[in-house]
């Protein structure tokens, strides 16, 4: 490859020595994307880039970074990624060779760090005074020393002394084990902090010190929701950089709009009030009372789904504003008084939320929410974050967006538009750089042409003997994903009445511990959702069988794809085919991608949808999914099934 640009040049080199440290080969995508990232560093310019499985994608630009960095040194660069399995993949695996390499080639080893949102930190406030914080503001939820709960947040507390001790990060993910209910119980949300200019812990703080480093690293790992948190809210969570990288990035837009969703519940508003009471005046408690009592009512009586403009629940919403306004002039300025100053930022991030939903915006869908508990809520979030994206995210850095599954129907036109990045801008290219495996040879696509179209009601009794049928002729080794747990429980109880296979069902048991059992048990079979479609790794003949269910279009039901839809209806574009369509083929591409992971697996992906083969859609969704062998043939497919149960048999494994 000719380089004539100096990030090129460096780049190159680094991956190079790279390559030849972990025992590997050139691959000509790797190389590619390579190029392609260096390049738009270099220009400060904006690239979607995709990288099929096994390409190597993470050492290609961490590679480029490196060249970068070394080229210009007063620079930072960020990469962003959407899991922690790949966060903890670069921070202990791939960043360390990719330095490694560029120290032996230049002399020099750019500074890394990783940031968390710091509610992913234990808080030293929280566990020194937990005894006295918790009777005084969480008098309903201070856990008793000898509960289950209190004997994890007396462990929490012991450790996190431990951690400072031992220099360590303080974070989540290296805790002992404990439930979400006992870290809350621990940490605090960015809002809540008292902030270093005011804890008497400051100093040993584990999220101001992750901050500290990350300010005087040049390279930061963080996670998509910091990231778009950092952006909307402007708070400078995260250091000023000029070159952003983004992986998993066809996760992007959801995580965002995750981040930019708000919800209210009464549940909480009460917690909060209670907290508040002893600060209240008897007109006051009374206001808020009132208004909570109102809210409530209204929520309750509400029809789930989306709310119009003339909603009475509005009006109730409207009057728990102006209660929680009063509450905030009550508490007044906590000054030196830290507990007050965690009710009070409490109590302005419940007005907050209510302000926003308390009329319609065309620029945000509200809706009302069941939970699993039985319990309501009204929740809000934007119509769209495309803008958002392109406009603060985009705006003040070069960005790389990379995942293996980035195109839609076959080009980039649905992803660069739903993260703000359109193909009309000159400043922003696009590459696929295929994949190490040979699709075609390797994997089958069969789609069951035979079978009804599902109904509203789902999926007929026909399915599941096929889903039988299909498990038994691959000897197990098959990973079900389903668009319900209604539709993997009706499958898994059905299969485990006909086969002598075990079947593991997603919600069992932690999906690790599934995912693991899984991968050493041939015989074994997984079936679960949403998870699952993206977020498991199986090489082998452990997986030769994936099988789809129906195609995962958007619940007809949901309030913010419906809106959705019809904004691109009325805008002259097709709701159906930029929503519905866009969001199944994106989820058939990761589903389908389950299967294939190195170049020695052979399987089959069974969708067992007829709508696949012969709805108009159909071709657009399949352009999204690997370039597998097509057949609708059900006897061949059992026979490859039954073939490569035989020789993974015949092989030990």
């Amino acid at each position: 490859m000719r380089v004539t640009d100096p990030v090129q040049k460096r780049a190159q080199e680094i991956l190079d020595a790279a390559i030849v440290m972990i025992g590997g080969q050139p691959r000509s995508g790797q190389e590619q994307m390579l190029d392609a990232v260096a390049r738009t560093l270099q220009a400060d310019t904006h690239l979607l880039v995709q990288a099929g499985t096994g390409t190597g994608k993470s050492l290609a630009y961490l590679s480029a970074l490196m060249g970068y960095l070394v080229e210009f040194p007063k620079r930072r660069a960020v990469v962003a990624t959407a899991t922690l399995a790949l966060q903890s993949q670069l921070i202990g695996s791939d960043i360390p060779v990719a330095a490694d390499a560029c120290e032996m080639v230049t002399g020099i080893r750019p500074r890394s760090a990783v940031m968390k949102g710091r509610s992913n930190y234990i808080c030293l406030y929280r566990t020194r005074n937990a005894g006295v914080e918790q009777d005084a503001l969480f008098p309903e939820t201070a856990p008793s020393p000898t509960s289950s709960l209190g004997s994890e947040v007396v462990s929490l507390r012991i450790w996190a002394e431990d951690e400072l001790e031992s220099g360590g990060v303080g974070d989540r993910d290296s805790a002992p084990p404990h439930s979400s209910q006992a870290w809350g119980q621990v940490s605090v949300s960015g809002r809540e902090c008292l902030g270093a200019a005011k804890c008497p812990f400051a100093s040993e703080c584990f999220a101001e010190g992750a901050a500290a480093k990350a300010r005087a690293s040049q390279l930061i790992v963080t996670n998509h929701a910091l990231l778009a948190i950092d952006a909307m809210q402007g708070q400078g969570l995260l250091p000023e950089h000029e070159a952003l990288v983004i992986d998993e990035a066809h996760e992007l837009p959801d995580r965002v709009t995750s981040a930019a969703t708000i919800d209210l519940q009464p549940r909480s508003l009460a917690r909060l009030l209670q907290r508040a009471r002893s600060h209240l005046t008897d007109e006051t408690a009374s206001m808020c009372d009132k208004a909570l009592e109102g809210f409530e009512e209204e929520l309750d009586t509400a029809k789930e789904g989306r709310v119009n403009s003339d909603s009475p629940l509005l009006l109730a919403v409207a009057g728990m504003r102006d209660a929680l306004r009063k509450l905030i002039s009550a508490l007044g300025d906590p000054k030196d008084d830290l507990q007050l100053q965690l009710l009070v930022s409490s109590a302005k991030e419940s007005y907050d939320a209510a302000a926003a939903l308390s009329s319609v915006s065309n620029a945000a869908v509200s809706w009302v929410s069941l939970h699993a508990d039985g319990s309501r809520a009204l929740v809000q979030a934007p119509l769209d974050v495309a803008g958002l994206m392109g406009e603060v995210l985009f705006k003040d850095a070069g960005a790389v967006l990379t995942s293996a599954t980035l195109t839609i129907g076959g080009d980039f036109t649905r992803m660069a538009a739903s993260t703000g990045l359109s193909q009309a801008d000159s400043a922003l290219s696009t590459l696929d750089v295929g994949s190490p495996f040979d699709y075609r040879n390797q994997g089958i696509l069969y789609v069951a042409k035979h079978l009804a179209k599902p109904g509203r009601d789902g999926v007929e009794e026909a399915v599941y003997e096929h889903i039988a049928e299909l498990v038994e002729a691959a000897g197990g080794r098959t990973l079900g994903l389903f668009s319900s747990m209604r539709s993997a429980m009706r499958a898994a109880i059905f299969c485990r009445e006909e086969l002598d296979l075990p079947i593991l069902l997603q919600g069992e048991a932690p999906l690790s511990q599934l995912t693991d059992e899984f991968r050493s048990t041939p015989e074994a079979s997984l079936f679960g959702t949403l998870s699952l479609w993206q977020g498991v790794d199986v090489p082998g003949p452990t997986c030769q069988l994936v099988l789809i269910d129906r195609i995962p279009f958007p619940r007809p039901d949901d309030p913010l794809s419906q809106a959705r839809s019809r904004a691109a209806d009325e805008a002259g574009g097709s709701g159906f085919m930029e929503v519905s369509a866009a969001h199944a083929g994106l989820l058939l591409a990761q589903g389908a991608g389950r299967l294939i992971r190195t170049v020695e697996d052979r399987g089959v992906v069974a969708v067992l949808d007829s709508r696949l083969a012969t709805a108009r859609y159909g071709g657009y969704l399949r352009a999204s999914m690997p370039n597998f062998w097509p057949t609708d043939k059900r006897d061949i497919v059992l026979e490859v099934l039954m073939r490569l149960d035989r020789e993974a048999q015949a092989n030990g494994k």
